[in-house]
């Protein structure tokens, strides 16, 4: 057949809920998804984790085992994409050159590694972790032996990738452009406490510098990353193994050129649906204005946020009108810290230390307006939790009860 009722182009954590809430809300139409990747759809968070220091097997990060898509009567075809849309034809091109025609359309293809575009970006070496193949790599490489890790980014992939490699023993710099690390997604005092465990752990910070050439040698590996400070002063450091983790680009070429609204990802609307008829956007690549960033738009690379937006799908598509109105929540495994954090925070919001970092359990709670607006909790799960409910409540709190790690956050409400 040729045709599909639904049509869904990815096979992350986005592509495969939104198969599973349409069967599970009793959908019986034909639903086809397309995956670039020859695997199954599996956890994309171990990456950067469990799976990097080998701890984790793949087939414990399957979502589900292959069986149960055929039960379900969910087609899954792999190494293969979506070249081309004609939305007044409900057709799309497949890059093995095949045509298959669609009802709706469910686009959550994510996005791709954001790559360097200085000289020596192409030199052997030189990684990414975005997929499965990716870390295979990584992994290959480390076992047949590597002197030095450069982590290029401060963010959360670069970090927990350069714990994998502090646990494993390797020497590490990390190199990040901005003057801390984590800037885009928390306050000062967080960046604080994560530069001085990573110096604890003995990694190498370099701040506020910006890579500018990577160096290779006669083999055309990489052998060192040259860099300029905030001064223009260069310099450089050894490394045989690099990471590159500074963000993606929204994978939405096919979407963009058959019209679709969008700049930084794709424009969608409260149910997900983007400006094309019958044809929607979901996860990374979906920017959408969401009411706990008071409604600025913003792409979300998160689980939670590709998964709530394929619940929200599924229910428009099995005639349930119910908006994506859900607090963003994320993690982060660093060494034994667990990093869990609710809500959005900006630059301008006020912060309250909830407990001491020194103890390596204590929450930073944000304020907007009064507010409580995100919490990011490190090794503090109880914070967590409760301080969701104050996000959701749109409470405003005494300071001094809020400090006290002694006060249950919930006794707030």
């Amino acid at each position: 057949m040729s045709f599909a009722d639904v049509l869904i182009v990815g096979g992350g954590h986005g592509g495969a809920q939104a198969a599973l809430a349409l069967r599970q809300r009793g959908f019986t139409g034909r639903v086809v998804m397309i995956a670039r990747e020859p695997s199954l759809p599996y956890e994309r968070p171990p990456l950067s984790k469990d799976y990097l220091a080998g701890t984790r097997p793949f087939e414990k990060m399957l979502i589900r085992p292959e069986s149960f898509w055929a039960e379900r009567d969910i087609e899954i075809r792999s190494r293969c994409a979506v070249v081309a849309i004609n939305p007044q034809l409900r057709s799309v091109e497949l890059s093995d050159g095949s045509r298959l025609d669609y009802h709706s359309l469910i686009w959550a293809a994510g996005g791709d590694p954001r790559r360097l575009s200085c000289p020596g970006a192409d030199l052997d070496g030189i990684h990414s972790i975005r997929t499965r193949a990716d870390v295979d790599r990584i992994r290959a490489q480390m076992d047949g032996g590597v002197r030095r890790v450069a982590v290029i980014g401060g963010g959360y992939i670069g970090l927990e990738a350069a714990a994998v490699f502090r646990t494993a023993g390797l020497p590490v710099t990390v190199i990040e452009r901005e003057g801390r690390v984590l800037s885009r997604v928390a306050g000062p005092e967080l960046s604080d406490f994560y530069e001085a465990e990573h110096r604890r752990q003995g990694v190498e910070l370099m701040l506020g510098q910006t890579v500018e050439t990577l160096f290779g040698d006669d083999d055309g590996k990489v052998r060192a990353v040259g860099y300029t400070d905030e001064n223009g002063a260069s310099g450089e450091i050894e490394a045989d193994l690099v990471i590159v983790g500074i963000g993606i680009v929204p994978a939405v070429g096919p979407l963009l050129a058959a019209g679709a609204a969008g700049t930084n990802g794709v424009d969608v609307d409260d149910f997900c649906r983007t400006s094309l008829d019958d044809t929607y956007a979901i996860g990374d690549c979906a920017a959408h204005a969401n009411p706990y960033a008071d409604n600025k738009v913003v792409r979300l690379e998160s689980v939670q946020n590709a998964t709530d937006m394929a619940n929200t799908v599924a229910k428009h598509l099995t005639g349930t009108r119910e908006p994506y109105d859900t607090i963003p929540w994320f993690w982060s495994n660093q060494y034994d810290l667990r990093l869990q954090t609710v809500g959005f925070s900006t630059e301008d919001d006020e912060c309250v230390m909830r407990g001491d970092p020194e103890s390596r359990s204590f929450s930073v709670v944000y304020l907007r307006d009064g507010r409580v607006a995100a919490l990011d909790c490190v090794n503090a799960t109880r914070d967590y939790a409760q301080g969701r409910r104050l996000i959701e409540a749109r409470s405003e709190p005494d300071r001094d009860a809020l400090a006290d790690p002694d006060v249950a956050l919930k006794s707030l409400l």
